[in-house]
């Protein structure tokens, strides 16, 4: 009985699997791939570079993909986009007295997106001190991470050193609160500090959409891409000014609106699933920094993160590779759920590039979830990564509808809940 029990248990996993896989074909087809990947790289978006007219044409093209799928909109959100505020600050002047003394502008540096800094020792500011036996960008780095208002005093000591805190100046989103570093040795009982920037607002959006699960609503899997590139250039190469970045990334918000349409239609998903397009990857990752903020990392069993698997991987055809492989049982899960198909996913073999730390994928996994990127770009050897050559005639569409066919297949057991990943132990470097 006992035998016989297991034998049947086979015979409907084996169906069930077919099952999967057909319908996968079905819906996961070369046509649809094309569809998309020609809209999102088209002349007509000019490179979707982040701030533009036409990366809004392509963040309206993806929302109106979600809805046409019949998914929900993100948390509290009222449409499929989710807007912050990035902030571009270019110094002006700054004064400042500290007890008696008079600091010279150099020796003043806010990292800060408002316009005008006023404040003086009864303002709302935590003082910190930086000593001569601290390691200074070290310890600005720790501060730069509590976010609050803080006026931190370096030591003289570090005088040849101080315009390096400048590294740390930055565009970034709209924040709320300043951290001042200033090189004296006084005690700032009391202080005087003006500092005017000019500022320059910009609404950037993430595109998001969720489909809800059934017995395991608050676990949630993410798939993910980013839907920005690089824009235009001034100088054209044989009349090609656009960075269109056919497979940087616009073949991996293909495979999210594909893989949300998927999903959608086959309605088995017993953990939610919430599918995204990251904006601004290309200028520092603060898409996914901003939306890593806003949801529950510790609800996030798992990020499939689609970076550039428009080309064949360096093992040839339905491969691809997965970065931060040994970082967590994430890869084994996918490759166990491929065993007998013609697919495989390897370990990234490209670690001196550290690409695990750099997509969109590293934010939520400096929060311990098993977040990771899959690619196929050969980084040691691919020609049109960031040229305006990156067009969607040098993409192999049918090689990249089988990953995409592939990681519908390798996440099953993840989407059912049948498998979690084991969490990642990591900080960002």
């Amino acid at each position: 009985m006992f035998k016989k029990s297991i034998s049947v248990f086979f015979i409907f996993s084996i169906l069930g699997s077919i099952c999967f896989a057909q319908k996968a074909d079905a819906l996961l087809n070369v046509k649809e791939a094309f569809r998309i990947e020609s809209f999102l790289a088209a002349n007509e978006l000019k490179g979707r570079k982040t701030g533009t007219v036409e990366i809004d044409k392509a963040a309206d093209f993806i929302a109106d993909e979600f809805k046409k799928a019949g998914l929900n909109m993100y948390a509290s959100l009222k449409t499929y986009k989710q807007t912050f505020v990035y902030a571009r600050t270019k110094f002006l002047n700054a004064k400042a007295i500290i007890d008696t003394s008079k600091i010279e502008e150099a020796n003043i540096i806010a990292i800060t997106t408002d316009s005008v800094i006023k404040i003086n020792e009864l303002s709302n500011y935590t003082k910190i001190l930086i000593g001569k036996s601290e390691n200074l960008l070290k310890k600005a780095e720790e501060i730069l991470g509590k976010e609050k208002n803080q006026l931190v005093l370096v030591n003289s000591f570090f005088a040849n050193d101080f315009k390096k805190l400048k590294r740390f100046k930055r565009d970034a989103e709209k924040s709320g609160y300043s951290i001042i570093f200033v090189l004296s040795n006084n005690e700032a009982k009391k202080y005087e500090i003006e500092i005017n920037n000019k500022v320059t607002e910009t609404n950037y959006s993430n595109v998001i959409a969720v489909l809800p699960g059934k017995s395991k609503k608050d676990e949630f899997v993410v798939y993910s891409g980013h839907y920005d590139h690089l824009g235009t250039t001034k100088k054209p190469i044989q009349g090609d000014s656009i960075y269109n970045g056919a497979n940087d990334d616009a073949a991996g918000t293909t495979a999210v609106i594909m893989l949300a349409n998927y999903f959608a239609k086959l309605k088995n998903n017993e953990r939610t699933l919430i599918f995204v397009a990251f904006t601004a990857e290309e200028i520092g990752g603060y898409g996914s920094q901003y939306f890593s903020k806003n949801i529950n990392a510790d609800k996030v069993v798992a990020m499939f993160n689609l970076e550039m698997i428009g080309t064949e991987s360096k093992w040839g055809k339905n491969s691809a590779y997965i970065t931060g492989f040994e970082k967590s049982d994430f890869g084994k899960i996918l490759q166990r759920n491929l065993e007998g198909s013609a697919f495989h996913f390897e370990p990234d073999p490209y670690l001196k590039e550290n690409l695990f730390y750099r997509s969109d994928n590293a934010t939520l996994a400096a929060l311990g979830v098993p977040a990771h990127t899959i690619s196929t770009s050969k980084m040691d050897n691919e020609p049109n990564y960031h040229k305006l050559s990156d067009e969607i005639a040098t993409l192999d569409m049918e090689n990249m509808t089988e990953v995409i066919k592939a990681i519908a297949l390798s996440s099953k057991t993840i989407v059912s809940g049948k498998d979690t990943p084991t969490r990642v132990e990591m900080v960002l470097d």
